[in-house]
């Protein structure tokens, strides 16, 4: 690694006026037989790939379903939801992407939002979704997904007897259909349209991750995917290719997975390793036997493969790249990250990716021969970062922390209906430009890596300064035997806000008066002592959105409950936890 030259990502790239199912077309023609995806050992070739989503996309027409129109895809990650993904951009249709694990009342929401008249769902979720229509207020029509129409045929018999024996009567309704019959029934002389390419339509419906509050709909072109996926690789600094493999584990209606895990993986030719679920065991042994080349993922799951024993000792010297976004990545988890590589023989270090849904997903990555601590990298090509001070357009200077803005091809159209929220963060600027505000908080130093804090709504004021959670839980974090944090300002009539520290401990660690003191002791350290935490909260677990994130949001909402409930006196903890209240002393301890 030490010879060889530095890589430097070129500062601007073509973008070719093609929709996304025309550059998979592209791949198809060129590579037809490559494999685009592999499904639990199955593997369907770029071919095969574009003829079954042809055949979704006639399907869909004969339906009645074309430009303009939603189709909701409630789904993991499988070949069904590849195959209607595509299909349904090749008709110009727009692709709603909603989670399977979403309440009744969310799918409801989607539906009757989008004006949506056919959903994607697998037999295991059907019931829930048949539910979720009784307050949509327009005909749904469901399309049913079973998992072993998709598998190899010992595979497929297996999981029949184990589990999908539980949902052969779905679907019951006469105007829902499987979707293995839908597709099957699409005429082969069915003619279709043209793809048109244009930048400004909707393309894809993602939705924010909630950690700040309800999810909002957002509007992605296909130049958004484009542009991000071209962007990305040039990033990465590495070809991808036919003969490549990425582990596709974060799930297709994440921006992280749909825009990364997938998209970019089939327009380069590479081949995707379907992972419907996530479980320690599962990647592990995913990894170790299909051996990926890139595996990409929020650090949740890359904590989960520091602790799996089954990885101990094993060689992964085949790993060319690891990316974690979708939240951030302490220093201290990176290290033990990077410790865990080198012992497991593999050249490379994790890097860390930044974005938001907003443009697609990340659009910020660490170079891999220039990382800098505790910055997330560099821009990517054709995105410009800006920091401004919050609430105004005034350019900041050089390591003066403010409101981090971008501009750039993978900027979001706009929220779904929703004009004032749209207008609030993208404004057209004195250049000409659209740039998106973040409402996050960070700095850029003297070369351009960019440095990110938190979120602008996530900081607490107490007695007049302000305090910033992510760094406290960072510090936190970073404490022998601390899984995961969460800190939060809860109301006080003498300090406005005081600050509480939710702490999930590793199996074994006593929440006592020792951990207590540990943590104590490391954030007097680092920490003035106006921000130490007033409370200190252990918990079994804590609330995460649909995509893996700590729902701060939520545990915002429960502590404000409590306090609403108990007059805004300190409480002693609820739902089982052992809350431990620091004293006044705590003040005075601390170092400025």
């Amino acid at each position: 690694m030490g010879t060889e030259t530095p890589y430097r990502q070129r500062d601007h790239l073509e973008y070719p006026e093609l929709t996304m199912f025309q550059m998979i077309k592209r791949v198809a023609l060129e590579h037809p037989n490559e494999p685009a995806y592999e499904f639990y050992g199955k593997k369907t070739t770029y071919w095969r790939f574009l003829k079954r989503i042809e055949r979704a996309a006639r399907a869909f027409w004969q339906a009645g379903i074309g430009p303009g129109d939603v189709v909701t895809i409630c789904m993991p990650n499988t070949p069904q939801a590849l195959d209607c993904f595509y299909a349904v951009n090749r008709i110009g249709a727009i692709a709603n992407m909603v989670h399977p694990l979403s309440a009744q009342n969310e799918i409801t929401h989607y539906l009757k939002k989008t004006n949506s008249r056919i959903i994607l769902t697998p037999d295991l979720f059907y019931e829930k979704v048949r539910r979720a229509l009784d307050g949509v207020g327009h005909p749904v029509r469901i399309l049913t997904a079973r998992i072993q129409d998709e598998l190899l045929p010992h595979l497929a018999a297996a999981y029949v007897v184990k589990k999908g024996k539980d949902y052969l009567a779905f679907p019951n309704r006469v105007q829902d259909e499987l979707w293995t019959t839908f597709v099957l029934r699409a005429h082969p002389k069915t003619a279709l349209p043209e793809p048109k390419y244009d930048p400004e339509r909707t393309s894809v419906i993602l939705y924010s991750g909630g950690t700040s509050g309800p999810p909002k709909g957002i509007c992605l072109s296909d130049l958004n995917f484009n542009a991000c996926a071209l962007q990305a690789v040039e990033a990465i600094g590495e070809t991808f290719r036919t003969g490549l493999k990425m582990l596709s584990c974060m799930p297709i209606f994440h921006g992280f997975g749909l825009g990364i895990n997938i998209h970019t993986v089939v327009i380069h030719g590479a081949c995707c390793i379907l992972m419907p679920t996530f479980t320690d065991e599962t990647y592990a042994q995913m990894l170790i036997r299909k051996r990926p080349h890139f595996i990409a993922g929020v650090p949740t799951i890359f904590e989960a493969l520091l602790r799996n024993p089954e990885l101990e000792g094993k060689d992964l010297s085949f790993l060319r790249g690891m990316f974690c976004g979708g939240d951030a990545l302490s220093a201290e988890l990176k290290k033990r990250i990077d410790l865990f590589l080198v012992r497991n023989h593999a050249r490379i270090q994790v890097r860390e990716g930044y974005g938001l849904t907003e443009c697609v997903t990340a659009s910020c990555l660490t170079p891999r021969d220039d990382s800098r601590e505790g910055s997330i990298g560099l821009p990517f090509p054709d995105t410009e970062y800006r920091i401004v001070r919050p609430g105004t357009d005034e350019i900041l200077p050089p390591g003066e922390e403010g409101e981090i803005i971008l501009t750039g091809p993978t900027v979001m159209l706009g929220y779904y209906k929703d004009e004032a929220a749209t207008a609030k963060t993208l404004r057209t600027l004195s250049d000409g430009r659209r740039w998106l505000y973040t409402g996050d908080l960070g700095c850029m130093d003297e070369d351009g890596f960019v440095y990110f804090r938190q979120r602008m709504k996530r900081m607490i004021i107490t007695n007049g300064y302000n305090v910033y959670p992510s760094r406290i839980e960072k510090i936190i974090d970073s404490c022998p035997g601390v899984e995961y944090s969460c800190v939060i300002g809860v109301r006080d009539p003498r300090r406005m806000q005081r600050v509480r520290a939710y702490v999930v401990l590793s199996e074994g660690v006593p929440a006592d008066d020792g951990t207590r003191n540990m943590i104590l002791q490391k954030l007097r350290k680092n920490i003035a002592a106006y921000a130490i935490p007033k409370e200190i909260v252990f918990r079994e677990e804590l609330p995460r959105t649909l995509v893996g994130k700590v729902a701060y949001s939520v545990i915002q909402e429960e502590a404000d409950r409590e306090e609403a409930a108990s007059g805004g006196e300190q409480d002693a903890g609820a739902g089982g936890a052992q809350d431990i209240i620091i004293d006044e002393a705590a003040e005075a301890g601390g170092e400025a």
